[in-house]
């Protein structure tokens, strides 16, 4: 059954009422016109249950825009959408086309601070956000009453006589949902071990991010990137309000996971539109992606909480080298990780994940009893 507007129908009663169902739902292709973004391919994804966003084939496959019913979900950055033309690796050159919006993928082959790495300069956050995707194909289908519309396509991060990964991603929706989902799969189709560092840079932003916001996690352990961050640890999982020369500080999650092994996380906003609350999670699976990054800036205008489910950290490749923690793709092998981020419309809908949350960790830590 189809869940739509306060009803159940099936395919064929609700298929009677719309000449087209593009009437309802739908994945619609388009391409940006203007200033520096112009040349950018675009697909407008519309669940009919409120859920609306937009992915960028020409960035890597990224979701740019996304909001419910209207409501904002993601921090959008002062650059706006960037054509990937403009990219510029060096140092934190990376920031000049950071549109923020609710992913940007970090990766493929390095991410984290501006570092060199036996002998290569390596700039912020890597480029695979910036690699405009091969056979990208959009379309829906009906599979008995369920509805789904997917965009998937190619990111090659190669060079000559380097590293040949091939990311293939998929991002779906079905119709009368509020969720989204991503599958990656990241292929080594060159010939020798190839360093691999992946990060989902999820964005949720005003008013989903306001004063007294809570993020809700199974963490089991919470360290400070820095001294900046060190000195807001014990209010790292409450929002400040928008504040003057804030420093951005970042922590790292050790995360515990449900029985099957799945994280869930949150950012929520209880006291939006007069105590309804709204939300946003995500989960993920721990065994693909073992870390998670927090990112929190509560500048004015550089307002945003980062979720960032990864397989390391973000202090750059030479460091995770050092430590021994670098991971390597070998020759024909593949990686493979899976996202959803769904929204939690209401307060009640925020408790029972935070109930599931906090049974989470009071497992765990009987476990480690």
């Amino acid at each position: 059954m189809i869940q739509l507007y306060g009803r159940q129908y099936h395919r064929l009663e609700l298929l009677r009422h719309v000449g087209d169902i593009s009437q309802i739902a739908g994945a619609k292709q388009y391409q940006l016109t203007s200033g520096n973004e112009k040349g950018t391919d675009a697909v407008d994804f519309r669940t009919g249950a409120g859920l609306n966003f937009t992915v960028l084939p020409d960035r890597g496959l990224d979701i740019s825009y996304a909001e419910y019913n209207g409501i904002p979900l993601c921090w959008r950055s002062s650059t706006g959408d960037v054509a990937p033309s403009y990219y510029e690796p060096e140092g934190i050159g990376w920031l000049r086309g950071f549109s923020g919006g609710l992913l940007t993928t970090c990766g493929m082959t390095y991410l984290g601070s501006p570092d060199e790495d036996e002998g290569e300069a390596l700039g912020l956050h890597g480029r695979v956000s910036y690699i405009p995707a091969k056979n990208v194909w959009v379309d829906s289908r009906w599979e008995g009453d369920r509805y789904t519309m997917w965009v998937q396509g190619k990111v090659t991060e190669t060079t000559v006589s380097g590293e040949n990964l091939c990311r293939t991603r998929r991002i779906w929706a079905e119709l009368g949902t509020t969720k989204l989902h991503i599958e990656d799969i990241v292929e080594n189709l060159g010939y020798q071990d190839t360093p691999h560092m992946y990060l989902f840079h999820i964005n949720p932003g005003f008013p989903i991010v306001d004063e007294g916001s809570e993020l809700l996690a199974p963490s089991t352990q919470v360290t400070p990137f820095d001294d900046p961050s060190a000195e807001g640890l014990s209010r790292h999982a409450v929002c400040e309000p928008p504040t003057g020369d804030f420093r951005e500080q970042v922590f790292y999650h050790e995360m515990e996971g449900d029985e099957h092994n799945h994280v869930y996380v949150a950012l929520v906003n209880r006291s939006f539109n007069d105590g309804q609350g709204i939300g946003l999670y995500i989960r993920y699976h721990r065994t693909q992606l073992p870390k998670f990054v927090q990112w929190k800036m509560n500048g004015e205008g550089l307002y945003v909480i980062g979720l960032e489910p990864a397989n390391c950290w973000v202090d750059g490749r030479a460091k995770e080298r050092e430590r021994g923690t670098l991971e390597f793709i070998e020759p024909g092998g593949r990686r493979h990780y899976e996202v959803e981020i769904g929204m939690l419309t209401s307060n009640a809908e925020i408790e029972r994940l935070a109930a599931e949350i906090a049974a989470i960790k009071i497992s765990s830590e009987s476990g480690n009893s």
